[in-house]
């Protein structure tokens, strides 16, 4: 009776351990890495206007300015604050909608 006891423990206890070894196995090959650019949130030209704006100086109202000058102080504010070509493009868009 001992010898049966004994061997379904040591039959079970090797049983538990291969589950556990199969279970914790690494998965690495199953899961792709997520890029950073699949996460990325577009911001709309006024939130981008009101904190890139804002980082330097107090934002002007977009009614301050005509469609010309707009132009003319994005592409000024582009080099000066080092802004993308695609920020700047949305905040110029709507500053003019706004104006």
């Amino acid at each position: 009776m001992k010898t049966i006891y004994k061997t379904t423990i040591i039959t079970l206890s090797l049983f538990l351990m291969t589950v556990l070894f199969v279970a914790c196995s690494s998965t690495k090959d199953k899961y792709t890495d997520a890029s950073d650019d699949d996460f990325k949130i577009e911001k709309s030209g006024a939130q981008l206007w009101g904190e890139t704006c804002n980082r330097c100086h107090l934002a002007p109202s977009p009614t301050d300015y005509n469609d010309t000058d707009w132009d003319t102080i994005a592409l000024h504010m582009r080099v000066r604050a080092n802004i993308s070509k695609d920020d700047i493009e949305k905040i110029r868009e709507f500053l003019k909608s706004a104006n």
